[in-house]
């Protein structure tokens, strides 16, 4: 795959064209950095926005649902579908309300869909999945048997066509309300950390946090 991302009618970002990125690199790390994406398909001639959670490998991207949700039948029926993963940075302060704006890293994702028959593949695929939310769990809790493999259903879409749009800095006032000096201009910055575990209310007494969710905790 090439290392830049492709130009189609559909990627080619035209408003505020500057915030385009065209490295493979900022798509792959975006994607990493997220836990949740969004899937969007037409089911019925009307539009569906499902969050639901993910993980790339390569340049595929790994998505996974119950095989009962009709959202996951349709895609990979091979209907058109849009994935998204957007992180909001923080929020940009400006000296006029027109210019207020958000940092933020977007990227989205064009393409069919396919369904995950493979078994290898599949279990690899959840494995991804799993290692994007819960990093350690696939090791640390037991693995899902024959009749939750049946339930669940995973999705497979290739990262051929895709565009990643991010924006960063302070904010752009215009020349006069800078010279006029009448607002306070910036970034409030925002950042995700995770909190102490809250152990299960039926784990026994002294049950120790494991290194993989007490390293992932915000330090006191």
């Amino acid at each position: 795959m090439t290392r830049h991302l492709s130009t189609t009618d559909r990627t080619t970002i035209r408003r505020s064209s500057a915030r385009a990125r065209s490295d493979r690199s900022d798509l792959y790390a975006s994607l990493d950095a997220g836990l949740i994406c969004h899937l969007g398909l037409l089911i019925d001639g009307s539009p569906r926005v499902l969050p639901t959670g993910y993980g790339r490998r390569g340049d595929t991207l790994y998505l996974h649902g119950s095989t009962g949700a009709r959202s996951l039948r349709e895609a990979a029926g091979g209907v058109e579908v849009c994935v998204t993963v957007t992180h909001l940075d923080g929020i940009v302060y400006a000296r006029s309300l027109f210019h207020h704006s958000v940092n933020y890293r977007s990227a989205m994702i064009h393409g069919q869909a396919r369904e995950v028959v493979d078994a290898d593949e599949k279990l690899q695929a959840l494995r991804v999945i799993t290692d994007q939310l819960a990093p350690g769990s696939w090791e640390h809790a037991r693995q899902p048997n024959k009749r939750e493999l049946a339930a669940t259903a995973v999705l497979a879409v290739d990262l051929a066509e895709a565009a990643v749009k991010i924006r960063d800095g302070g904010p752009n006032d215009d020349t006069e309300d800078i010279e006029a000096g009448k607002a306070w201009a910036g970034v409030l910055p925002l950042r995700m950390h995770w909190g102490a575990p809250e152990p299960s209310t039926d784990l026994p007494a002294g049950f120790a946090v494991p290194p993989h969710v007490g390293e992932r905790t915000y330090p006191a």
